[in-house]
């Protein structure tokens, strides 16, 4: 990873909850957390995540304080934006913002908001814009796709189709149907799954530092 995008990185773990976007970021930089382990704290469909291997007791975070499992998967959306580069056409003037939508019902509640708050991509400020119908959809960099649209999933993959927009979602097996990367949950860890075939057919290209953190997927 060149200085100028790991001082990027390092400036993002400061402006997010620290320890929550220093272990993402230097996981997704480095290849390596800067911190021993961050812990998720239980939510409805999880009972411990961590971005790192070790314990949570080993860095002295308790599940009480520990961020949420969305608070830690919004800072790896935000990053995204710094380890996938878009074609140029992607944008139509140096003003027009970067754009993370969200797709159908959001998990993230506030905390996608306050991780891109003040920040910027490609020399373009971030917002985030909620949809709830792919048609909705227009000039969207990343779109995190909700397990509430399961069964749209083809038809939203059909209509983004070609377009430069990164889809992510933490559906099971949507890396395998086309989304681009995916959120996996494995022995208490969040993984990614990317599928860089889908990604390459939207003009997107995904650095090759986040390819080597994760699971390589093909369409089926």
């Amino acid at each position: 990873m060149d200085q100028r995008a790991l001082g990027a990185a390092t400036a993002t773990c400061r402006s997010v909850r620290g320890g929550v976007a220093a272990a993402v970021l230097v996981t997704l930089a480095l290849g390596e957390p800067c911190v021993p382990a961050v812990a998720v704290a239980a939510g409805p469909a999880t009972a411990a995540i961590a971005v790192a291997p070790a314990p949570a007791e080993a860095a002295g975070t308790s599940l009480a304080s520990a961020p949420t499992e969305y608070e830690v998967k919004a800072v790896f959306v935000l990053n995204f934006a710094r380890f996938v580069a878009w074609p140029a056409q992607a944008f139509t003037n140096a003003a027009q913002p970067f754009v993370i939508g969200v797709l159908g019902n959001d998990p993230f509640g506030p905390q996608l908001d306050d991780a891109v708050r003040g920040e910027q991509a490609e020399g373009h400020p971030l917002v985030v814009r909620r949809f709830q119908d792919v048609a909705d959809v227009g000039n969207c960099q990343i779109l995190f796709i909700d397990q509430s649209q399961a069964a749209q999933l083809p038809h939203i993959l059909a209509a983004l189709d070609h377009r430069s927009t990164l889809t992510v979602t933490d559906m099971q097996g949507a890396s395998r149907r086309g989304v681009m990367i995916q959120f996996d949950t494995i022995n208490h860890h969040i993984r990614l799954r990317i599928n860089p075939d889908s990604a390459r057919a939207a003009g997107l290209t995904i650095s090759s530092t986040l390819l080597q953190l994760a699971q390589i997927d093909r369409t089926d």
